[in-house]
């Protein structure tokens, strides 16, 4: 009898044992599997394909005032500032930014303020332009609200140093737009503002104007603009005109969907001192606002006030979308961008996006790759 018990089981546990190596195999294959998926790196090859274009997008740059003294300006006179980004910055086609203030070593009319509280001047010594140029910026927006800080020997001297230093720039009733050539593409770009001497985001029928002639003789063109309310209250686009301290600042939503039917490609949006969400229209690429980007020492940095995206969009030579990476920096103490490895900046466009264009085309990964969807 226990002779014949053991010749039915055996075969039992045979089998058994073949099955209990088999599903162990298939679940550490599966693990595997599992464990290469999540180190998997992301698709770059866009930024590799030669008929791709890219072109980086940053906020407000105030790199400090010698007004109303020179303890306003940063140490090593400055030069130390955008080092921690310049190895990205110069890694794009082009690169923009909002240059906030004046550059002008000596003196101007300083401008005249009804409330002295909420009033601020911006002069940052001619040299400064050198920081500039040699951290890979290659076009300016002069369209803001401290363009006119020191009237009009402000305004002059800040576009005779640009132009000394040969980069491009727009915004100004005098210079509405600018064209310029970078590896073989011809871009035009133009900036618009609601303030006194700028070319104002109200006037849509002048906009159109002036992005059908940039889009009828250049492969790409770039707006931007100077818009929206400002402060922490503010980090979310309304689709209506806003408001601050009674000046009208435009309709960012709309204004950009005008330029954008006019023929514009990219539009990158400031003014509001915070990051705001990024839609996509047309196949055409926005953000609303890119915040704060190297505002030294006379700007409030705290919480939202104090991070922002470089935001470096890929398009094809015709000015289509196909792609974008965010990466998010910060500002601490008196200011000066740093690389921000909790990616605050990111998760903020994320969430602003889905709750204020819930409708957009565009996903957002955690690592801050932009891609369209549908």
């Amino acid at each position: 009898m226990k002779k014949r018990t053991f010749i039915i089981i055996l075969p039992i546990i045979i089998v058994s044992a073949l099955w209990f190596l088999n599903k162990n195999s298939q679940e550490k294959s599966l693990e595997i599997n599992l464990k290469s998926k999540k180190i998997e790196p992301l698709n770059d090859s866009i930024s590799h394909e030669k008929d791709t274009v890219s072109i980086i997008g940053v906020g407000d740059i105030m790199l400090g005032t010698n007004y109303p003294s020179a303890d306003y300006l940063p140490p090593n006179d400055g030069k130390d500032l955008l080092a921690p980004v310049k190895n990205i910055l110069a890694d794009a086609t082009v690169t923009f930014g909002n240059l906030e203030g004046t550059l002008l070593t000596g003196n101007g009319t300083v401008k005249k303020c009804k409330n002295p509280n909420v009033c601020y001047a911006f002069k940052s010594p001619e040299h400064y332009a050198d920081y500039i140029k040699d951290a890979g910026f290659d076009v300016v927006s002069i369209a803001n609200n401290h363009v006119g800080d020191f009237g009009e020997i402000g305004r002059k001297n800040t576009v005779e140093i640009l132009k000394s230093k040969e980069i491009a720039f727009a915004g100004l009733e005098e210079y509405p737009f600018a064209t310029f050539e970078k590896d073989g593409i011809k871009f035009g770009f133009c900036a618009f503002a609601p303030n006194n001497g700028t070319i104002k985001i109200t006037d849509y029928e002048n906009a159109k104007k002036i992005v059908q002639h940039l889009d009828s003789i250049c492969d790409i063109v770039i707006v931007s603009f100077h818009g929206g309310a400002e402060g922490s209250n503010y980090q979310h686009i309304t689709r209506k005109n806003e408001l601050f301290l009674g000046e009208n600042r435009g309709n960012p939503y709309e204004f950009a969907r005008v330029v954008i039917d006019a023929g514009a490609d990219v539009v990158f949006g400031h003014g509001p001192h915070l990051t705001r969400a990024m839609d996509l229209y047309k196949d055409r690429f926005i953000a609303y606002s890119l915040g704060n980007f190297a505002t030294y020492k006379q700007f409030n940095l705290k919480g939202s006030l104090g991070v922002a995206p470089i935001v470096k969009v890929f398009t094809d030579k015709n000015g289509k979308f196909l792609e974008a990476k965010i990466t998010a920096i910060k500002q601490e103490g008196e200011g000066g961008p740093i690389l921000d490895e909790t990616g605050t900046a990111i998760r903020e466009i994320q969430n602003l996006t889905k709750t204020d264009v819930p409708e957009t085309d565009l996903t957002i990964s955690d690592e801050g790759i932009v891609r369209k969807i549908k």
